[in-house]
């Protein structure tokens, strides 16, 4: 990246007013005084200076709320070309990224963001962020079913922590329960409904703590507000 344009994006002065800095030699990469225009730099790497002062550059952070859809995976890229959330999302400059996983075939709110300390926020097991779903399974679960779903269940090589489950609606050969944990782990909740012997037939998260996916539709976002941003990094 061009040094004038470095100095712009950090806030320092205009491109043109950067490059009459940098002609009166103020601006220091690595300490050395560079005098000249067209010098390049590696912003990740370069230490600049303005008047031996380190200039950083401000960081836009974004945050948004997607109600994705199913078929979509939750990276930034994949090896399979199949589409990423990140293909709904559109008009954004800035390099955003998923905030934890939603599987490929489970839809409801994911985090976008660019803000790292928050994603550690939310993603860390030792914060233990509640996320909510609403799931179609198959058949109708006993109490003492219910109850094993609550306890705990070994899964793969881990027992999962307590967890909340409650019957909304029973039909002739399937239910709709709604289901809160505070763990992340692949494929977590079709895993647990598979082991009460109540496999996933949809599954939808409609929220993560107090944030909930509300009337968003299907494949669309919105910016978090001010208060949900706090909310978020009070956690």
């Amino acid at each position: 990246m061009r040094l004038q344009k470095y100095l712009a994006m950090c806030g320092i002065a205009s491109r043109r007013k950067s490059e009459a800095l940098i002609l009166q030699g103020r601006v220091k990469v690595n300490g050395k005084v560079i005098d000249e225009l067209g010098y390049k730099i590696d912003p990740d790497t370069d230490i600049v200076l303005f008047d031996n002062k380190r200039v950083i550059k401000k960081e836009n952070y974004i945050y948004i709320a997607l109600n994705k859809p199913e078929g979509y995976i939750t990276t930034v890229k994949d090896q399979f070309n199949r589409p990423t959330v990140l293909d709904l999302v559109k008009n954004i400059n800035e390099r955003i990224y998923p905030v934890g996983r939603l599987d490929y075939d489970t839809s409801g709110l994911i985090f976008l963001t660019n803000d790292g300390d928050l994603t550690y926020r939310l993603t860390h097991p030792k914060h233990e962020v509640e996320k909510v779903y609403i799931a179609k399974i198959k058949g109708i679960p006993t109490e003492e079913e219910l109850n094993k779903f609550r306890n705990g269940l070994k899964i793969d090589d881990y027992i999962t922590s307590k967890a909340k489950i409650e019957v909304l609606k029973k039909y002739n050969n399937y239910s709709i329960v709604k289901i809160t944990i505070h763990e992340g782990k692949n494929r977590q909740v079709r895993k647990m409904c598979e082991k009460i012997n109540h496999p996933v037939i949809s599954l939808k998260r409609v929220a993560i703590g107090k944030i909930n996916l509300g009337n968003l539709k299907k494949g669309n976002w919105r910016y978090l507000s001010k208060k949900e941003i706090e909310y978020l990094k009070s956690l």
